[in-house]
């Protein structure tokens, strides 16, 4: 059952190939800004449905990992937690801190962490024992987005504790530090998407 994996690779793909065509397009400083900035923007419709596509697309590499029934349930609820954080990210748009903080905002803030925290534990759970060489890359991905996930905890701690504001303590820019974040944890589920492809190829 290699399809919906393979159908969520190529929505991924997609959504991928969209927020980036976006991200050289739009002018934002991509250093500073964060991704969402482009739900601000006039094309934000194409943003949250590339988000929404990522969501579903992991939604499909789970579903073939849970037909070669060897997927780990905590890992799946993580997963699932990671696709309901994207789709509430889609779905709410970030502060516009030109107008101010407001609810929509807030709730994106929370789906963000949701996402971010969930897919390293998904792709770690998932692709356990680790043996096959995607396996391990897939692996490999997630401790580096854990990597990248307890330095912005670490930062954010100092900041707090010295009264900086987190978000102006990251030594190379939020958007920047962001964007290294997400491009790990894309890279993570791609692995883990390719790999659950290859190993339903070999067990069919």
């Amino acid at each position: 059952m290699r399809v919906p994996a393979q159908a969520g690779l190529g929505a991924i793909t997609v959504a991928a190939a969209a927020i980036l065509t976006l991200e050289f397009s739009s002018g934002i400083d991509l250093a500073r800004r964060t991704i969402s900035e482009h739900q601000l923007g006039e094309h934000a419709w194409l943003f949250g449905v590339s988000v929404a596509l990522i969501a579903l697309g992991s939604l499909g590499i789970g579903a073939t990992l849970v037909a070669q029934r060897r997927a780990r349930p905590l890992g799946l609820v993580a997963l699932a937690g990671w696709s309901l954080g994207l789709l509430i990210v889609a779905t709410f748009p970030k502060h516009d801190w030109s107008v101010g903080p407001s609810f929509s905002g807030s709730v994106h803030r929370v789906g963000s962490v949701v996402a971010f925290v969930c897919l390293p534990v998904a792709v770690l759970l998932l692709a356990r024992p680790w043996r096959d060489p995607m396996a391990r890359v897939a692996a490999a991905l997630g401790f580096g987005a854990v990597v990248w996930i307890a330095g912005i905890a670490m930062v954010g701690y100092t900041a707090a504790r010295d009264g900086i504001p987190w978000w102006r303590a990251m030594p190379v820019g939020l958007g920047a530090v962001e964007r290294g974040l997400v491009f790990t944890e894309i890279a993570a589920l791609a692995a883990l998407g390719i790999w659950a492809v290859a190993r339903q190829g070999r067990t069919a």
